[in-house]
């Protein structure tokens, strides 16, 4: 079947024509290692795998890039503040050294990791670090500066944004917004969009950077991006993700430089959309430095299932923005455990399947693939596998094993064997019932099995005795 996918750069929707037949090329911006990721950064790795989960599920081959900013990256995308990673020294009581820099790094990105392993997310080919390349950022600085796209402040080297006739395609940004002023922050900038290819050293500690022909310093967070795509990706590669706060500034950066560097490259463009916390003006986007920060570890010390997190996220398509809540991730983790449950019934069936059973299981791959294949829509594929759960003319078996064949793309890994919490309630009226089944008293058993079951809970009786499990 055919991928549609929708492309931030088009607008539209389109069917996916790989470069390649049979491969994807993929590029997927990673993160800022200062400190943990919070669960609205997740989104974004959760919406990727996905992406990548339905390419293998379509039987492509694909080559994976998740980058790891450990310098460049300040605290305003627009170039501005302090370098994030500098900030976590002095948080952390580190010397300003690039050394110490580099295990701060280590240290958050061996989290980042197990986050991503507790999301059950694929590990990409390659993880390169901004670090590592600071060869490639210079030599595309130089090929930018030949090419007449660059000029020199006293900070730094940046791009000219007017040299390049399609800056602010990607997302249709509206370049009138900025004209009104150039006195900013920076008042060397020639334009406010202006961005730095290069930023001298002198303008953060002397003692941090790397030698470059045009000045010691450190590259640009956007220039990095680019430099490390093409070295594992080539010129041209079929898609780029991030969050659609990369849109406006980093994303549209990143095509204006390699655009003018002479490389194709990205052909489609896909962004998720936030993991929003109420406040009381509203809502806002979760984020690092604010109030509202969540780290994956939160949810294990509540007892959470982190993959309750991932059963949010597919539960809205990628685009979609969500809002948090604890009943929410509460509710999910409850319904995972529910569908996890389920599947353990279905382990009893033998019987073979009659045409008509076939039929019907060719019909759930058929949807299965058709919507997955629809720009991952994710939440109407959960919904399709709890009707599957519930349709009596395919046997368990079968059913348990084209769960577990989409479960390839959701990566819920729906055949774990979970303890399921019984509520001391529930508990306590189960050995009400079997006190009453001993003594015969079938009538008083059946009223305690209903109110069980108003508590979400049903009681299967089996040889070894009673046993509840949630409806």
């Amino acid at each position: 079947m055919n991928i549609y996918l929708h492309n931030t750069l088009s607008g539209k929707k389109e069917e996916f024509k790989p470069l390649k037949e049979g491969h994807v090329s993929m590029y997927n911006c990673g993160p800022t290692v200062y400190n943990y990721a919070h669960i609205g950064n997740l989104r974004s790795y959760v919406f990727a795998d996905t992406l990548r989960r339905t390419f293998e599920y379509n039987k492509y081959k694909v080559n994976q890039v998740v980058n790891i900013t450990d310098i460049g990256h300040l605290s305003s995308d627009a170039d501005d503040g302090e370098d994030k990673m500098t900030k976590a020294l002095k948080r952390e009581k580190k010397p300003l050294t690039l050394v110490a820099m580099r295990e701060v790094a280590d240290k958050y990105f061996g989290k980042f990791k197990k986050d991503l392993k507790e999301l059950r997310i694929e590990t990409p080919e390659h993880f390169p670090f901004a670090s590592e390349h600071i060869k490639e950022d210079i030599d595309l600085v130089e090929k930018l500066d030949q090419g007449g796209f660059t000029y020199k402040t006293s900070d730094g080297i940046y791009f000219d944004i007017k040299k390049f006739a399609d800056y602010g395609k990607l997302g249709n940004i509206n370049l009138s917004e900025d004209e009104q002023s150039r006195i900013g922050l920076n008042p060397e900038k020639r334009n406010s969009r202006d961005f730095a290819l290069w930023k001298f050293s002198w303008k953060f500690n002397n003692e941090l950077g790397y030698d470059a022909p045009f000045g010691k310093g450190f590259p640009g967070w956007h220039i990095e991006c680019s430099a490390m795509s093409v070295k594992y990706l080539g010129p041209e590669f079929d898609i780029h993700t991030g969050g659609i706060d990369h849109i406006p500034v980093h994303h549209n950066n990143e095509i204006a430089q390699a655009v003018s560097a002479g490389y194709p490259y990205a052909h489609y463009w896909m962004h998720n959309a936030h993991l929003n916390m109420a406040t009381e003006n509203g809502s806002e986007k979760m984020a690092k430095s604010g109030d509202n920060f969540i780290a994956l570890k939160v949810l294990k010390k509540k007892k959470i299932d982190p993959l309750a997190l991932r059963y949010v996220f597919l539960g809205a398509r990628y685009s979609t923005p969500l809002q948090f809540s604890w009943e929410a991730l509460e509710s999910a983790h409850t319904s995972l455990s529910k569908l996890r449950a389920k599947l353990r019934e279905f382990d009893t069936n033998t019987e073979s399947l009659s045409t008509n059973q076939k039929a019907k299981i060719k019909e759930y791959k058929d949807e299965f693939n058709r919507l997955i294949n629809d720009d991952l829509d994710t939440a109407s594929a959960l919904a399709l596998i709890w009707e599957l759960t519930k349709n009596d003319e395919i046997e368990n078996k079968e059913k348990k094993k084209l769960i577990l064949k989409f479960d390839k793309v959701l990566g819920l890994n729906l055949n774990k064997k979970t303890t399921i919490k019984i509520p001391e309630k529930v508990e306590n009226l189960l050995k009400e019932r079997n006190l009453a089944r001993e003594n015969k008293d079938f009538v008083k058993s059946d009223e305690l099995r209903l109110e069980i079951e108003k508590l979400g809970f049903k009681v299967k009786d089996t040889e070894e005795g009673s046993v509840v499990t949630p409806l």
